[in-house]
């Protein structure tokens, strides 16, 4: 099978309007014989479907009318092929229901029609098929009966049109009212959100590489693109592009689609994945729906049940399980949370179909509420009130899920498959409103928000932790940013550190020196004892200038030469005043737990750029400051660290000194 190509090999985009049929009813009612009647297309692409005369996968077909593009998708009528008839609906607009006058309502006619109403398809029209083949009294009939099934459903108004493919009897009729009807629903211009387009087919062209095919549902895709593709996170190139078999070098959402993909293999692809724009969705295996159960479902479900979740062009096994209420009965609708094997790309408002696996019946179908939903400990009713809620209630709520860490626009977009902007409007909107605050507005930090009430706890926490910090250590003027943040949120990771501190310095409720903080007019009196004992350590460094005792030897030393009442506690008071004596700019940490007078590292400084090297071994430096290596090497990496040294190689260079400003 080869992509035609068209006479100009990138002909100018169309952006008319445009609408995607599909299909339904019952095996052998007709439906692809009529497709080819309305279009001269066939549908059945495979031997067996032509050796059979049964569709057993997609079809695919279109129709222009001026500036109107209708693309048909013929679906297999067989209950066993239902899972094919589904990876194909979504996109579709309207429904052309196809019912044999021989037959009347079928098994399947009844099955599609439910899918066709869960899944919120908007419009329909039915072809009442092979009326050549009967009386005008059992074509009557068999209208009346279509009448009946279609009264309780949100097609009960759909034209019912009299056809025979064989004879062209009313086909030139369905065809008017069918353009009529999708002249009305069609959409036009092009879409704004990220690219969204589920593979239903994929393939391999001689001379052309991996082909991919789908009704593009959100957004446009224009060759050259960078794509990527989940689940999986593959990155592709659309190398080029066809809609109805046509070249192009955009496709807009609302038509059907080949993209040929550069960077992939076929064998890489699937059925259900989808290709979107980078990191604009995500992948996941819980989701929250609201859940319709069909009338003719036996028995309740007030258990997890083993279900089949059909969702676009994919579908995945997983466990259904009830939440609100706990029990569902047929006929009902409720909130319900499924557990899946596989992960699928989904969005807030997706559609879905559930069905049991043995004996394989259409349980319900709803709309993903959280397509990335953890069941909260506390208050799960609070959690569906905000989800069933408007827009607003969902954003609060997710971002109130972030607890301190917040939530970011770009994980937000991702929920619900819209723009960063559309979410930074409605962001702007809530934090007018005192409900969220930024963490942080730095051009180069991706923006993360808070709820208000949780800012309000974050601030109260933080200075608590702060207030026993200092009590257990009364020489401590500041603590690590890390250690504050990991007592606010166990586990956060470092790039979340940064705009949290942040967001308490700018509000008063800390302090930032560095990479430490302190609560706002916090000072350090020593008490005598404290004060004579930093004095005597700080001697003793400053003494020895570049060979310092350890912690250790210090110890030991301070133990036999001073007064019992200055050492006593001194195991927890020396770590406590060395601290302390950091934070003053006296001492500084070397690696391996070694310490060092602040005057003695200047002196190190004034020293080695008097010497005029511009390159020195840990040899020379060595010999000329009378080092052994256990010093040099953790002396020369605190160099480093400070910006006083660089390391070229197994040498150094001296840094030279920055010129002040102004």
């Amino acid at each position: 099978m080869a992509m035609p190509q068209s006479d100009s090999p990138h002909p100018k985009t169309r952006t008319g309007s445009r609408v995607i049929v599909g299909t339904a009813g019952h095996i052998d009612h007709g439906k692809t014989t009529l497709i080819q009647a309305l279009t001269g297309i066939d549908c059945d692409r495979w031997e067996e479907e032509k050796r059979r005369g049964i569709t057993i996968d997609l079809g695919f077909a279109y129709l222009v009318a001026g500036d109107l593009q209708v693309g048909f998708i013929d679906v297999p009528g067989h209950e066993r092929l239902l899972h094919n008839a589904l990876a194909g609906i979504g996109g579709v607009r309207v429904m052309l229901l196809v019912v044999a006058a021989d037959e009347g309502v079928m098994p399947q006619t009844r099955e599609h029609l439910a899918v066709c109403s869960l899944l919120g398809i908007p419009n329909a029209l039915v072809a009442l098929t092979k009326v050549d083949t009967v009386d005008a009294e059992l074509a009557e009939l068999a209208e009346l009966e279509v009448a009946e099934l279609l009264a309780s459903t949100p097609f009960a108004e759909a034209p019912i049109l009299h056809v025979s493919s064989r004879t062209g009897e009313g086909v030139e009729v369905l065809k008017e009212r069918l353009l009529e009807l999708c002249s009305s629903v069609a959409i036009s211009g092009v879409d704004d959100h990220p690219l969204r387009l589920p593979i239903d087919r994929v393939f391999q062209l001689k001379g052309l590489g991996t082909v991919a095919t789908g009704t593009l549902t959100r957004g446009t895709i224009s060759v050259g693109d960078v794509l990527e593709i989940q689940p999986g996170g593959l990155r592709a190139t659309a190398r080029s592009l066809q809609v109805h078999g046509r070249d192009r070098v955009q496709a807009v959402h609302g038509e059907r689609t080949s993209v040929q993909l550069a960077g992939v293999g076929v064998e890489e692809l699937g059925r259900g994945m989808q290709i979107v724009s980078p990191r604009s969705h995500g992948v996941t295996d819980s989701l929250l729906v609201r859940l319709r159960v069909l009338e003719d479902w036996e028995g309740e479900i007030d258990e997890p049940l083993q279900v089949r979740l059909h969702h676009l062009s994919a579908d995945a096994l997983g466990w259904l399980r009830p939440i609100d209420p706990p029990t569902l009965a047929p006929g009902t609708e409720g909130i319900v949370e499924f557990r899946l094997r596989d992960p699928l790309v989904a969005v807030r408002d997706d559609r879905v179909i559930v069905r049991r696996l043995s004996p394989v019946v259409t349980l319900g179908g709803g709309e993903v509420l959280d397509p990335a939903w953890r069941r909260p400990r506390r208050a799960p009713r609070e959690a569906l009130k905000a989800l069933t809620g408007d827009r607003r209630d969902w954003l609060r709520y997710w971002i109130e899920r972030g607890a301190y860490r917040g939530e970011g626009s770009d994980a937000l977009a991702r929920r619900l498959g819209d723009a960063r902007g559309q979410i930074e409007q409605d962001l702007a909107a809530l934090a007018s409103d005192g409900d969220i605050q930024e963490l942080t507005s730095d051009p180069g930090q991706p923006d993360r928000w808070i709820a208000s009430p949780v800012a309000k706890e974050l601030g109260e926490r933080a200075h608590r932790i702060l207030e026993r910090a200092f009590a257990r250590n009364t020489v401590a003027r500041t603590v690590p940013k890390a250690e504050l943040a990991q007592k606010l949120a166990p586990g956060m990771t470092p790039q979340l550190v940064r705009p949290l501190v942040d967001w308490l310095a700018g509000n008063g409720i800390v302090e930032v020196e560095g990479d430490r903080v302190t609560l706002p007019g916090h000072s350090v009196v020593l008490s005598d004892e404290d004060q004579r004992l930093s004095e005597e350590v700080l001697e003793r460094f400053e003494a020895r200038e570049l060979q310092p005792p350890t912690v250790d030897e210090l110890r030991d030393e301070l133990v036999q030469q001073l007064p019992r009442e200055l050492t006593a506690g001194i195991q927890q008071r020396l770590p406590m005043v060395m601290a302390y004596l950091a934070e003053e700019s006296r001492l500084e940490r070397l690696p391996n737990r070694r310490w060092i007078a602040s005057r003695a590292v200047e002196r190190l400084a004034q020293d080695l750029r008097a010497e005029g090297w511009a390159r020195f071994s840990v040899p020379q430096f060595k010999d000329r400051f009378g080092l052994t290596r256990k010093w040099a090497i953790p002396v020369l990496e605190h160099l480093d660290s400070v910006g006083l040294t660089r390391r070229l190689g197994d040498d150094r260079m001296v840094v030279p000194p920055t010129a002040p400003s102004g």
